[in-house]
């Protein structure tokens, strides 16, 4: 019994000696948890985020968006812009986009587009030449002739005009053939009509406004 007594004893022995020895490094454990516990406190929760939608790369006006060019971003809530876009995908870019920057309903081809332009009235209209259609950007300014190919003649139906978009042209697999290319305009409301008449009937081209 004497033996066991002893031999507990020596193991009390090694262990506080092992602990002594390492009592600084302990201490010194202890303490960095004591303040990094203080500190989380201090701090308190991280601030709140709201998710957006931004470019995942620059993308030109006319891409029609898919998730690849699309990427989900956490921002602070006062960060968010207006009218942010909570799915883009399918949806055509009447302006370019940076990477990084948040998809909005005024970059999108749409009725948002038309409510950004007061006063104007958004008007898809096929222009006979691609090249030329190729040729305009969001943003410019053109006056659109149309030309009668039989009678002869000119005329202005639309100055002033803002391109809003030029979206790319896409093959639905049709057997019909499609020519010219589509870009959507702001024009005079008292213009429309003149201008769906002479896309009907004429040939339309346009001129830079100055």
């Amino acid at each position: 019994m004497s033996s066991i007594r002893a031999r507990a004893q020596q193991v009390r022995r090694v262990v506080r000696r092992r602990v002594l020895a390492r009592r600084r490094l302990l201490a010194a454990l202890f303490t960095a948890g004591a303040v990094a516990a203080g500190l989380q406190a201090a701090l308190g929760p991280p601030p709140p985020t709201v998710a957006i939608t931004t470019a995942a790369r620059d993308l030109s006006a006319g891409t029609v968006l898919d998730a690849d060019d699309l990427r989900v971003l956490e921002v602070p809530p006062d960060a968010v812009p207006s009218g942010v876009v909570d799915d883009a995908t399918g949806r055509t870019l009447a302006a370019p986009l940076r990477s990084g920057e948040p998809v909005t309903d005024v970059r999108l081809v749409g009725a948002s587009l038309a409510a950004a332009h007061p006063g104007l009235t958004a008007l898809p209209v096929r222009l006979p030449d691609p090249g030329s259609a190729a040729l305009l950007e969001a943003g410019d300014r053109i006056d659109l002739v149309a030309t009668d190919p039989q009678a002869g003649g000119s005329r202005v139906v639309a100055y002033d005009a803002l391109v809003l978009a030029v979206p790319e042209s896409s093959d639905d697999g049709s057997s019909e053939p499609v020519t010219g290319a589509v870009v959507v305009l702001a024009v005079d409301p008292a213009a429309v009509a003149d201008v769906a008449d002479a896309a009907a009937r004429l040939f339309l081209t346009y001129a830079f406004s100055r």
